[in-house]
């Protein structure tokens, strides 16, 4: 993927980002006998003010993706550009100590488990108002008053905050989290499957609400889940991930309506269609999803492709840009 510059209205870019886990064995004398490949070579950006979906199975390696571009997690290899509002176009993980503690005022998280994401000893108060206080944004009674600031933006009352989270659903507390979220003002969001432990009636309530804010503060999402459904319904563009790598990346109507890559058609369909006349045979993909410490040579995806040809078996493919902004490794 080719790559940009901060004057592109670029936020964030991702070159070749790669994260190995090494497999340990012995008891008293530990040896490393391999690697688990949870990211291996991806490479996307996101625009300011826009939202990437990034989706695929459970075990892919999206989240392992989105703490690597939140610096919670070391690269194996790769880079991690960001243009901070204080620091400028950096690389995330160049930066020392004190200048990793003025990103983390940029670039925030939202937990998937809104139960045990929240502590359970500490009240509203303290769990929307700590990012302030750690940081010396504000003390005292200007907490209090930007603490109830920001539970009036995601809909919760400002007499909540004396509350413990177990006096609250596990929709309100996904909107304690967005508040905690939002309170140093970030510019990019890693939100990492929102909404997959809700009701899908919450769900709605809290992408919209995501939506909203999006529009009122400038935000920047970088989206990971599972359900295409959400993230059709929340991203400009999507990056479609399988067994650590990226296999296509597109706009959002675009990847929904021409896929490109084998594997993204047969995700696509299996998502239910609410019109009964509209009805497709899912694709039915033969065999198990590759194992990240052992993938297969060349496509890590050709075992279960029904398009595999010679070439696929030896050859890996390499991300290409076939349409603008349409990359496919196929």
């Amino acid at each position: 993927m080719a790559q940009g510059q901060p004057g592109d209205g670029l936020l964030l870019e991702v070159r070749d980002l790669k994260k190995h886990f090494p497999i340990r064995r012995g008891f008293f004398v530990r040896t490393t006998v391999g690697h688990v490949r949870a990211v291996d070579g991806v490479s996307f950006f996101i625009r300011r003010g826009e939202t990437l979906g990034l989706v695929g199975e459970s075990g892919c390696g999206k989240t392992t993706t989105g703490r690597l571009v939140l610096r919670a997690y070391e690269p194996t290899a790769g880079e991690v550009w960001f243009n901070d509002r204080y620091l400028g176009w950096v690389n995330v993980h160049a930066l020392d100590r004190a200048q990793v503690k003025k990103l983390r005022q940029n670039m925030q998280l939202i937990f998937q488990d809104p139960y045990s994401s929240l502590n359970p000893r500490m009240t509203l108060l303290q769990i929307v108002g700590e990012p302030l206080l750690v940081n010396g944004v504000a003390r005292g009674e200007e907490l209090k008053d930007r603490v109830a600031e920001l539970l009036k933006v995601v809909g919760l009352r400002p007499e909540y905050m004396t509350r413990y989270p177990h006096a609250f659903s596990g929709g309100q507390r996904q909107r304690i989290g967005i508040a905690r979220a939002l309170a140093l003002r970030p510019q990019l969001i890693v939100c990492d499957e929102p909404v997959s432990a809700l009701d899908v009636s919450i769900q709605a309530q809290i992408l919209n609400l995501l939506q909203d804010l999006q529009g009122q503060f400038g935000l920047t999402y970088l989206f990971i889940s599972h359900d295409l459904s959400v993230v059709e319904h929340i991203s400009d563009r999507v990056a479609v991930m399988y067994v650590g790598k990226l296999v296509e990346s597109a706009t959002t109507e675009e990847l929904f309506t021409a896929p490109r890559h084998p594997y993204t058609e047969a995700l696509l369909s299996s998502v239910p269609k609410p019109d009964p006349r509209l009805r497709t045979e899912p694709v039915e993909l033969p065999g198990e999803v590759a194992d990240p410490a052992n993938p297969p040579t060349g496509c890590y995806f050709h075992p279960r492709c029904q398009y595999c040809v010679d070439l696929c078996r030896s050859k890996e493919p390499v991300l290409r840009e076939i349409t603008p902004y349409h990359f496919v490794s196929c």
